[in-house]
């Protein structure tokens, strides 16, 4: 088991919260306080980068929809980058990958971002 770490950056285009470790049903609430205490202003993209990933559950994609709706209530949106192979099947077979859009890395989530796609 590896624990979770959230560290969070600011870019130009909003906040980029990188997931480091496992998240799971013991670890989603650190990831859901990093979230909900960030600010994401009317336009901004909160990008989730998952490049640090090792294991996630289905309380990491209730997490993930839980930052989805945090940052859409102020007026912004939230992407997921980087996401490791496994957990992008099961974000699409549940059909998350409809909902939140899916970079191949936090550089590429900030640049469609900046150009408004």
């Amino acid at each position: 088991m590896n624990s979770l770490s959230v560290a969070v950056e600011d870019a130009p285009t909003g906040p980029v919260v990188q997931v480091m470790g496992d998240l799971d049903y013991d670890s989603a609430d650190v990831f859901r306080a990093a979230v909900g205490g960030l600010a994401v202003p009317p336009g901004a993209l909160l990008v989730i980068d998952l490049a640090g990933l090792t294991f996630c559950d289905s309380s990491g994609i209730t997490a993930f929809l839980a930052a989805w709706n945090h940052a859409r209530a102020s007026g912004g949106d939230a992407a997921l980058a980087a996401v490791p192979p496994s957990t992008a099947r099961i974000l699409h077979i549940v059909g998350v990958d409809r909902i939140l859009q899916v970079y191949p890395d936090a550089t590429v989530a900030a640049q469609a971002a900046s150009r408004g796609a």
